[in-house]
């Protein structure tokens, strides 16, 4: 998986290579993850946990609808402050 933004106005470039089996696999790109795990929940949903030094950093889900148009992305992290954050992307297929 490659994924190229911004994160306050910086351009970013992460790169993950790994399976769907909830084990760490390696994240280069990101400053607050060194390692992401994806586990299969069902056809249409993945679990996601992310690792900064090996301390859990974010989790959350994929899910793809039924027609495959559209990803939902859900996750939730502590900000720098110890505040809980939840966010949701919706990605439509073109």
């Amino acid at each position: 998986m490659t994924t190229d933004g911004t994160v306050a106005g910086t351009p970013t470039h992460t790169e993950w290579t790994g399976k769907f089996d909830g084990k760490d696999y390696p994240m280069t790109g990101s400053p607050m993850d060194d390692t992401r795990a994806y586990t299969k929940v069902n056809s249409h949903t993945l679990s996601i946990t992310m690792k900064k030094d090996g301390k859990v950093t974010t989790t959350g889900r994929v899910v793809v609808s039924p027609d495959g148009k559209t990803r939902t992305v859900t996750l939730h992290t502590t900000d720098p402050s110890g505040k809980k954050v939840s966010s949701t992307s919706v990605y439509d297929k073109q």
